[in-house]
């Protein structure tokens, strides 16, 4: 049987894996940059173990590829746990959030619930290199779900136990490494075939958690470095404590929620945690006695709701805020600078008319009069005219847009007169304790509601645009978030039973002959072990999820 190896014509034999044949033709796996983990056939992931069926076209998937590195992390993280079930029996591992190029990773052991101290890490560095050095292989099976409930309550895994109650299919594949352990465990997603295929890592102690960090991005060779990140991990602590204030952790609590009708009140409570960090924002801002605030984050962080949330609060205190948005200095579309593929470069922040905004941000803050220029969004082209505007001194002005925690925005300002704030989806709700729900795929699922809501625009569309946004939040935006005077987290731990709803066919009506398939199925493997919560009647027309699913009367 003949297949189609990135254009390279390769034969496999009858019941011969994508490996073996790779193998067999020379592919080099010694250098890390290049070295397959996972294989691409017709839009779908695939294991390197895997035996084609019939004659195809593969593409291979490296760490330099999103997907890639999935199956790295993954990989990675099942060799973690392995070896910390060994080193620390009857330690609960949970996989909690992103910290940089890494995992923020509690580990509390048996008995004291007392986390790993430096000595603890140092062990399990070791282990996990034996382990890496070793090239167990891994296996994965098949396993009717019952079987496997009943293995997860036996281990003392009630959380995934619980979650497997809630798949809607039979069967349930699992990875174990028989070599080393009969532990077995799924990621809701492919690994690589042995342990040496993630060898390169590095482990950081905090005093809670250790931090698991992947290769470098542009350098797989070597561990990605610890950069330390003090307020986006409060802020990531501050949900997680509101999740288990709310009793809200992980897919099962959310469902529990949705099933005996207490999402409303988890929807109240929410919400007022919401507005009430609005409010302490808005007395921060006063108590700064700034005159502007410069509001930033990735795309479908909540930016706009947010600002016009602080405007609010800042009016309940006798002030009356002046909105700017930062897209009104867009330079003509046919000046936009374009990428290394030829397309307009969006996100780049020469796409902005730096100059005329720090002229106009510096006369403003001096009460000066200023034209604030105008951009027509379906001309692509700056109105002739502007807007003439001067503040008085109860008018601060609240500039949103994602460069506006870039330092050259500022200009010549005087950086104490601005209150800087920096907005994400932090989301800390997991599947279970070994699987996190993406900060980026939440906000996907955002994205992909909004734009079908508002724009009409197809799933494939707005998945062909997402690695471009991710590029640029990467270069234009994460690197100014510690920047921020204050972190606001706009998640909501009821989201997604509500966002479900709307996308949710769509997302499974995507064909897998289409080059977003791959894109489309991981969106829809965790939403499916979600229920879907009607409760439109329940969710303030101000709040943030309203900016995706409609009905914000803040546009009114």
């Amino acid at each position: 049987m003949n297949v189609a190896v990135e254009g390279k014509n390769i034969d496999i034999t009858a019941g011969e894996s994508i490996l073996c044949a790779l193998r067999r033709a020379g592919t080099d796996f010694s250098n890390p940059a290049e070295k397959p983990v996972a294989a691409m056939i017709g839009g779908e992931v695939f294991n390197l173990n895997y035996t084609p069926k019939r004659e195809c076209s593969i593409r291979l998937l490296r760490y330099g590829d999103d997907e890639g590195r999935r199956v790295y992390e993954r990989t990675l993280q099942f060799v973690l746990i392995i070896a910390v079930r060994k080193l620390f029996p009857g330690a609960r591992i949970v996989t909690r959030y992103s910290a940089g190029d890494g995992l923020y990773i509690t580990v509390e052991k048996a008995g004291t619930g007392a986390p790993l101290n430096e000595a603890d890490t140092d062990l399990l560095r070791s282990e996990m290199k034996r382990i890496t050095a070793a090239a167990y292989p891994f296996v994965r099976r098949r396993l009717d779900v019952r079987d496997a409930i009943e293995f997860y309550t036996k281990d003392g895994q009630q959380d995934k136990a619980e979650l497997l109650r809630c798949r809607r299919f039979s069967y349930f594949d699992v990875y174990s490494c028989p070599d080393y352990s009969d532990y077995m465990d799924y990621f809701y997603g492919e690994m690589a075939p042995s342990t040496d295929y993630v060898h390169v890592f590095e482990l950081h102690t905090l005093p809670e958690a250790i931090v698991m960090l992947l290769p470098n991005k542009d350098d797989p060779a070597i561990p990605a470095k610890y950069e330390n990140s003090p307020k986006l991990l409060a802020v990531f602590a501050e949900s997680d404590r509101w999740g288990r204030l709310m009793h809200v952790a992980n897919a099962v609590d959310l469902n529990r929620r949705v099933e005996n009708g207490t999402i409303r009140e988890l929807i109240r409570v929410n919400e007022a945690l919401h507005e009430k960090t609005y409010a302490r924002v808005a007395d921060e801002i006063i108590a700064r006695r700034a005159k502007a605030v410069m509001l930033a984050g990735p795309s479908s962080s909540g930016k706009t709701t947010s600002a016009n949330r602080i405007a609010t609060q800042l009016r309940a205190d006798g002030l009356d805020p002046v909105m700017l948005s930062l897209d009104d200095y867009y330079i003509d579309r046919d000046r936009i600078p374009r990428d290394t593929n030829g397309e307009m470069d969006l996100e780049h922040i020469n796409t902005l008319d730096i100059p005329r905004f720090n002229g106009d941000l510096a006369l403003l803050l001096d009460g000066c009069e200023a034209e604030i220029p105008l951009f027509n969004f379906k001309t692509g082209k700056r109105e002739k005219q502007g807007k003439v505007l001067k503040l008085h001194r109860d008018q601060p002005l609240i500039i949103e847009g994602i460069h506006a925690l870039n330092p050259l925005m500022l200009g010549s300002c005087d950086p104490n007169s601005v209150f800087r704030i920096y907005v994400s989806a932090l989301t800390t709700l997991n599947l279970d304790d070994h699987n996190r729900i993406r900060t980026t795929d939440l906000r996907l699922l955002r994205r992909l509601v909004r734009d079908y809501e508002t724009r009409n625009a197809s799933m494939e569309h707005t998945l062909g645009m997402w690695a471009s946004v991710r590029r640029g939040e990467a270069r234009w935006i994460f690197p100014y978030q510690e920047n921020a005077d204050r972190i606001l987290n706009t998640t909501l731990h009821y989201e997604v039973a509500v966002l479900k709803r709307f996308v949710y066919p769509l997302l499974e009506a995507v064909p897998p002959d289409s080059v977003h398939y791959c894109a489309a199925r991981s969106i829809v493997k965790f939403l499916n072990y979600f229920a879907e919560a009607e409760v439109d009647d329940e969710i303030p027309p101000t709040s943030i999820l309203r900016e995706f699913i409609g009905g914000n009367t803040f546009y009114k």
